[in-house]
């Protein structure tokens, strides 16, 4: 007779759900980043949504700055606008050119994974001030095909490896298209080849002035930009330089509709090449060897708080984007809400190809997390920056600040609220448990001690760096 405890074991055993698993050692990383995409883009991209059902999507991911440049300075480096020093799109401050001046070009997650033997390739849009007419081409990439001010998707020029290509206005010169084929090219090159491959595929849009591939121009028709709770509301007890914005007028909402409807439009092209390039891996037999990543630069606001269409808030629409990944053993159809930045995808994107990530790196790999493991020690607050020299009172152009743009902040967003600290001393406090659409700023009523704790915490992220970040965000 079989005893009854092993018998019970086997049951429990075979009735448990299975362990997690972890990711892949070594795959190929297909990176997708796209400008400007808010989250309520999503439901109109259906490939993006069967991504999400293939693998892990993380509803905590956020921006460490919600402005182009800054934020893809920290993808690429992994660390904190205030260690990269890139604040801002162009200038003193930020871009390109400053990027390279400081030499941050020397680490990133290129220089990181061709190292370990990987194939990498760049594709669309880098940093802005970058020129594809210099020829130009950044250490740590196999392919690259980097343009400019080409945010028309049409008549623009690419550096195609030093050489300069130009494009014309045929449907076939769409930009958005002409990455994707080149991706796709890259992609069954690097399979024939037998190595592991990275790529970013950077697209221009959905950014202004949002324009759609032909195909999709007249798609869509009669759609209205979303009307949630903050659609034409500010919140109560709002910050100074949002609180005298008046009600939304019938021009300035119907321009968001139609934007918005355009903005749609041209998210088509990009969830085509998403669905096209996982295709390209299937019959190039790698699938199961690929992670692919979907993600954006940063969110946009289009009449949320009575603002126009733009960024740079620390509301979650503007910070709060998605970030979904598939394939190589990442656990299907999770939902993590763990807190994840975007400084983090370099050393993930180091962890899993097996690099040597340098130690000055901010961000920590979320590798353990797309297996469904839950790593020790994971962050319990992520860091916003924003750097707005026109709204700072110790800046000469101070007195030329945009309503729109908010002044210089620092926040802390944690998976319950957000705490903000402007320069001017203004402060939020959102509950986004209760009041997940942040209308209530409760920094008003909090207590002394409870103020002196988030300041504090918030300035150690603030001012930290490369090991001290990885401790202060936990």
């Amino acid at each position: 007779m079989t005893p009854l405890l092993p018998v019970l074991a086997l049951l429990a055993s075979a009735l448990a759900p299975p362990a997690p698993a972890a990711v892949a050692d070594r795959p190929n990383i297909v990176f997708v980043l796209v400008d400007d995409l808010s989250k309520n883009l999503v439901p109109y991209m259906p490939n993006v949504q069967r991504l999400e059902r293939d693998g892990t999507s993380f509803t905590n991911y956020t921006v460490t700055d919600s402005l182009c440049c800054p934020s893809r300075a920290s993808i690429l480096t992994g660390r904190y606008p205030h260690n990269t020093g890139i604040v801002k799109n162009h200038g003193s401050d930020g871009g390109f050119l400053l990027f390279r001046s400081r030499g941050e070009e020397k680490s990133t997650f290129a220089t990181d994974l061709k190292p370990a033997g990987y194939r990498t390739a760049f594709l669309g849009k880098y940093l802005n001030e970058y020129l594809p007419e210099t020829g130009y081409v950044p250490p740590g990439w196999d392919l690259w095909v980097a343009g400019g001010n080409a945010y028309d998707n049409v008549d623009y020029a690419l550096n195609e490896n030093g050489r300069v290509t130009r494009y014309g206005s045929r449907p076939q010169d769409y930009l958005t298209d002409v990455l994707s084929v080149k991706a796709q090219g890259f992609i069954r090159s690097s399979a024939k080849a037998g190595k592991p491959f990275a790529v970013e595929i950077s697209t221009y849009t959905p950014h202004l002035p949002y324009p759609a591939a032909p195909r999709d121009a007249a798609s869509f028709p009669g759609l209205t930009a979303p009307r949630g709770p903050a659609y034409g509301n500010v919140p109560k007890n709002a910050p100074g330089w949002l609180a005298p914005h008046s009600a939304l007028t019938g021009a300035q909402i119907a321009h968001m509709d139609r934007g918005f409807r355009q903005r749609v439009q041209s998210v088509q092209a990009i969830d085509r090449m998403l669905g096209d390039l996982r295709v390209t891996l299937e019959k190039a037999g790698i699938a199961d060897d690929t992670v692919v990543v979907f993600s954006s630069d940063n969110g946009y606001h289009m009449g949320e708080y009575r603002l126009n269409p733009g960024k740079q808030t620390a509301f979650d629409v503007d910070v709060n984007v998605p970030l979904v990944v598939a394939g190589a053993g990442v656990k299907v159809g999770q939902v993590s809400d763990a807190l994840v930045e975007n400084v983090d995808l370099r050393p993930t994107f180091g962890d899993l190809a097996g690099a040597r990530v340098p130690d000055a790196v901010d961000g920590r790999s979320f590798r353990a997390l797309l297996g469904g493991l839950a790593p020790q020690q994971w962050r319990t607050g992520s860091l916003i920056e924003h750097s707005d020299p026109a709204t700072d009172p110790a800046d000469p152009d101070y007195q030329k600040q945009s309503e729109n743009t908010p002044p210089s902040y620092d926040a802390l967003r944690t998976a319950e609220f957000t705490w903000v600290e402007y320069v001017d001393g203004t402060r939020e406090y959102y509950d986004r448990q209760s009041d997940p659409a942040q209308m209530l700023n409760l920094a008003g009523g909090l207590d002394p001690e409870r103020v002196t704790e988030l300041s504090e915490r918030l300035r150690a992220l603030a001012t930290c760096a490369g090991r001290s970040c990885r401790a202060a965000g936990g």
